[in-house]
């Protein structure tokens, strides 16, 4: 996306590929495109798995290793974005009940705090809980246990701002004029 709007996407801004980076930088249209797109890719790892037969904790480490792929492409010298839609991708197929219960919390704690990344971790930490709380079986708490610590490990540099009181808030801009490749 950010490509196609001649722009460099990892020398602007966070340097993620992920939407968050793509909304500072393009706006909102390219940045929900990339969001559904980034869910898409989890989701349809998970349910290719189920199609072929993949269940438990195999279609645990499917959803994983979607995440992981995404976070850490060998197309992009092993960087990327941060997780966040790309689990929420794989939890939608996973499980759609969680999804649904624990997106709104994400969501709510984005926009009252205006921390993507606040929203983000909240969220993927209360899918963990919900997950307990309903008793899933012990191989998709574990899953959705292992996406939340992913999310927070990718967001250590946010974590480090909001406690020094300098993250980013949603609606702030990156500037753009050094990552023009056109």
């Amino acid at each position: 996306m950010a490509r196609y709007h001649g722009v460099d996407i990892q020398k602007v801004g966070s340097g993620n590929t992920g939407a968050t980076n793509i909304l500072r930088t393009l706006g909102a249209g390219p940045a929900l495109v990339v969001a559904v797109f980034d869910v898409l890719k989890g989701g349809i790892a998970v349910w290719l798995a189920r199609l072929v037969g993949i269940e438990g904790y195999l279609l645990g480490g499917v959803a994983l290793a979607a995440v992981l792929g995404h976070n850490y492409s060998v197309f992009l010298r092993f960087t990327g974005g941060k997780g966040v839609a790309t689990s929420f991708g794989t939890l939608l197929f996973l499980d759609p009940l969680l999804a649904l219960l624990t997106f709104p919390v994400g969501v709510a704690t984005m926009g009252l705090t205006r921390f993507v990344s606040a929203g983000s971790m909240i969220g993927a930490l209360t899918a963990a809980v919900v997950a307990i709380a309903l008793g899933r079986p012990m191989w998709e708490i574990l899953t959705v246990v292992l996406l939340a610590a992913l999310v927070f490990w990718t967001h250590r540099e946010n974590i480090k701002r909001l406690q020094a009181g300098n993250e980013r808030r949603l609606g702030d801009k990156a500037k753009i004029s050094d990552a023009v490749t056109r």
